[in-house]
């Protein structure tokens, strides 16, 4: 399950979701129409914020190993689209829930595209559980 498919969930618990991307602008556009992605999309083009979460470079057998080929082939037979990667295959993302009083609650570095926290766990924490 993807978080878009929490999205009415999430605005119930008042939750505001902030992408960040160190593609560059056009990319990131194209992105947001292809999707029609709901949320912000915030260009981080000097990975100062990516840094700062200590996201930093994957390994290969992060990028190419059994776990990502699931992960792949679960989007293939959910119907969804593969796509091709434009920009740095070895940057790692993350999931990072700040409270309204600024406090870091989940702080998550991916340790590639398939290591990343269940829904349900982003959603517990959301929830202060």
């Amino acid at each position: 399950m993807q978080l878009r498919e929490r999205e009415s969930e999430l605005a119930s618990l008042g939750a505001d979701v902030l992408v960040v991307t160190f593609e560059s602008p056009p990319i990131a556009r194209a992105y947001v129409a292809e999707t029609g992605l709901p949320w912000p999309i915030v260009v981080d083009a000097d990975r100062s914020l990516y840094r700062a979460y200590g996201m930093e470079a994957a390994r290969w057998r992060d990028l190419i190993g059994p776990r990502v080929i699931w992960l792949y082939l679960k989007l293939i037979l959910r119907g969804g689209r593969v796509r091709m990667p434009t920009g740095d295959t070895h940057q790692l993302g993350g999931d990072v829930i700040v409270d309204p009083q600024g406090i870091v609650r989940l702080h998550h570095v991916a340790n590639g595209p398939a290591g990343r926290p269940q829904i349900e766990t982003l959603l517990a924490i959301i929830r202060g559980r």
